[in-house]
């Protein structure tokens, strides 16, 4: 298949450390790429939770349920900035990929609490990360970072404490295996 100038853009592609982020922000996280293109690329953490409540940092008038879901750390780049990730069932015009919709807006937010469906999901995110042009391909050729294809299930579903290792697991190899087994810090072992 011939390279097409889409393809080495990463949008829906999920990020992990692959060792070498030591001591950086980004130790052990699961970055799901929500846009990429020649401009840079625009990514959310989906496995740092800032340890509260939406409804403890967001001043707002918010659903009930919005207020009592967790907040994550979108990254380290504006950390007031609100991003918020939504699935339904079906989202025709969904801008990360099927059924999963990037927004940023608090009146869209409190219009999808609002509504009723049963297969509705949202995270909500404080802050993300950012890359400016070439940056995150420059990092991809010195292999800072492990892809593999993003899922629903993986974005809402699996445990974000255990999403890092769940993905090198199942993306296999010996290597990977021996990675989601390191302790997070050398010295404890």
């Amino acid at each position: 298949m011939p390279d097409s100038p889409k393809a080495k853009y990463l949008k829906g592609q999920l990020l992990l450390d692959s060792g070498q982020l030591s001591g950086s922000f980004f130790q052990r996280t699961v970055v799901l790429i929500c846009q990429h293109d020649a401009e840079g690329a625009f990514g959310l953490v989906l496995n740092r939770s800032t340890g509260n409540k939406v409804g403890d940092v967001i001043v707002a008038d918010l659903p009930e349920a919005l207020k009592e879901a967790q907040l994550f750390v979108g990254g380290p780049v504006q950390p007031a900035a609100l991003s918020f990730l939504h699935s339904d069932n079906f989202i025709p015009d969904a801008n990360v990929f099927p059924n999963l919709n990037l927004g940023h807006s608090l009146d869209d937010l409190v219009e999808i609490g609002e509504s009723f469906s049963a297969g509705k999901k949202v995270r909500m995110f404080a802050g993300y990360a950012g890359w400016s042009p070439g940056q995150l391909e420059d990092e991809m050729k010195r292999k800072s970072w492990i892809t593999y294809p993003a899922s629903l299930d993986l974005v809402f579903e699996t445990p974000p404490e255990r999403l890092w290792q769940k993905i090198l697991k199942a993306k296999g190899g010996w290597k990977n295996k021996l990675l989601s087994q390191m302790p997070e810090n050398l010295s404890w072992n």
